[in-house]
């Protein structure tokens, strides 16, 4: 719909609330629900929405050490723009209106989506399509909010017990809330190309069906919302921690990438007469990728959990290296046919921010071709952990947030009043974590000490 048909879809449908929301730099959804007039009225002059939403943590924590917003500032409104091309409904909502915002009208060097946009409109200008999609694995359990708080996250009750991945059984289990997620999500405009369980109790995986960057971000948002928003419909609560018990695999969200034709007939990242069927732009793409990966890592990895995930072993790379078909190492060539071609990014986590991981993959990949990096890694053959002679990664949030804050590349790449927001956030986040006694400490130090 264009911006007439949506007008009139509102007005004669007699609709009365509007639904929308844009992601923080954490990539939590917030938003709000509307009436029709001020919707209608926002078109004109955008909406205000409080700058705090930029200025405090996943807890709603303010935090003390950024410059865009504060008590300094007094958290004024700062203009937010509805998109219209992201209107869709959503089904478990009795199909209620609902579009994506963001706040490049007047440029938030903060805001996630609006970063993607300057990037993707980088790609455009040097006359490439870029085709991303997100997969994620998430675990799903029989609780409620309440009940987690009651128990204090402990004792959870998995919605299916033991590892049976690609399970045909397991989801049987649970058939309604397994076909819930694929059909409501696809009538809310995020189709999946593939669901089945992973390796754990109560693990789904999910692949989602590659679009232009900045609409698989918009999807691959939408989904972790939409999934745990389906889950709460069936008395399930999903998390997409990267890692929630340290003896169970990890939660990945893989990123998939190729560069097209501006018509988008032609895969760019294909030939078949070089080695792999590896184009030149393929390469300097890859090239790119390897060589900011150390500096870039919290746009990857930005928890502290995160890092839990990141070990070797455990289906997370570690070490700066690619290979064909090798999911042991931190990028993955998949070259079986010329459509498909593509470069998968396995290093974010489930806990990733779409909108800023794919902007961080998208950014470092157009650095090399800019730069016209030579692949000079040559590919990994076997085990990934185990070739450290590119080095490996930061093995910590603190680690990573340093090496990007005082690397030039990451600057150059987002801007630096972007990085400076970013990595000040990251920095805070480590303290609220340092300060705090893990049950770690008190079972290894409280009587032996």
């Amino acid at each position: 719909m264009n911006h007439s048909q949506i007008i009139d879809f509102i007005e004669n449908n007699s609709i009365q609330k509007i639904k929308f929301a844009f992601t923080d730099i954490d990539g939590v959804l917030r938003g709000k629900i509307i009436h029709r007039d001020k919707f209608l009225k926002g078109l004109k002059e955008n909406i205000g929405f409080c700058d705090v939403v930029f200025g405090w943590d996943s807890g709603d924590a303010c935090y003390d050490n950024v410059k865009l917003t504060g008590w300094h500032s007094g958290y004024p409104d700062a203009p937010c723009a509805i998109d219209l091309s992201t209107f869709r409904k959503i089904p478990w909502e009795n199909d209620l209106p609902f579009f994506i915002a963001d706040f490049g009208c007047k440029p938030l060097a903060a805001c996630p989506r609006s970063l993607l946009k300057s990037i993707e409109k980088q790609c455009l200008d040097m006359g490439f399509h870029a085709e991303f999609a997100q997969e994620f694995e998430w675990f799903n359990f029989r609780e409620t909010p309440q009940t987690l708080k009651e128990k204090e996250f402990t004792k959870l009750n998995p919605l299916t017990p033991g590892m049976f991945g690609y399970s045909v059984l397991r989801p049987s289990y649970e058939t309604t809330y397994y076909h819930n997620l694929f059909d409501l999500l696809l009538k809310f405009d995020v189709p999946l190309e593939g669901l089945h369980t992973e390796t754990g109790p109560g693990v789904y995986e999910a692949a989602l069906l590659r679009d232009s960057v900045l609409k698989a971000a918009d999807k691959a948002s939408l989904f972790k919302t939409g999934v745990k928003e389906i889950a709460y419909k069936n008395g399930i609560m999903a998390t997409f921690m990267a890692k929630w018990n340290e003896e169970l695999p990890g939660c990945s969200g893989h990123i998939h990438q190729s560069l097209w034709s501006l018509d988008k007939s032609e895969n760019l990242f294909f030939d078949p007469v070089k080695e792999n069927k590896m184009s030149d732009l393929f390469k300097h793409y890859l090239a790119g990728q390897l060589y900011c990966l150390p500096y870039i890592l919290p746009m990857y990895a930005p928890t502290i959990n995160s890092y839990k995930r990141l070990v070797e072993g455990a289906w997370a790379p570690t070490t700066i290296t690619w290979g064909i078909d090798n999911r042991t190492t931190a990028l993955r060539v998949l070259n079986s046919s010329k459509d498909l071609t593509r470069l998968e990014t396995r290093v974010p986590g489930s806990d990733s921010n779409p909108y800023l991981a794919m902007a961080a993959a998208l950014a470092s990949g157009l650095y090399g071709i800019k730069h016209q990096l030579r692949l000079e890694i040559l590919p990994t053959k076997g085990n990934g952990y185990k070739n450290i002679e590119n080095g490996k990664l930061p093995s910590n949030l603190i680690e990573a947030s340093l090496a990007m804050k005082n690397s030039p590349v990451a600057a150059e790449l987002f801007g630096g009043e972007f990085v400076e927001h970013y990595v000040s956030t990251r920095e805070w986040e480590w303290r609220q974590f340092s300060k705090h006694v893990t049950d770690w400490e008190l079972k290894r130090y409280f009587e032996i000490i």
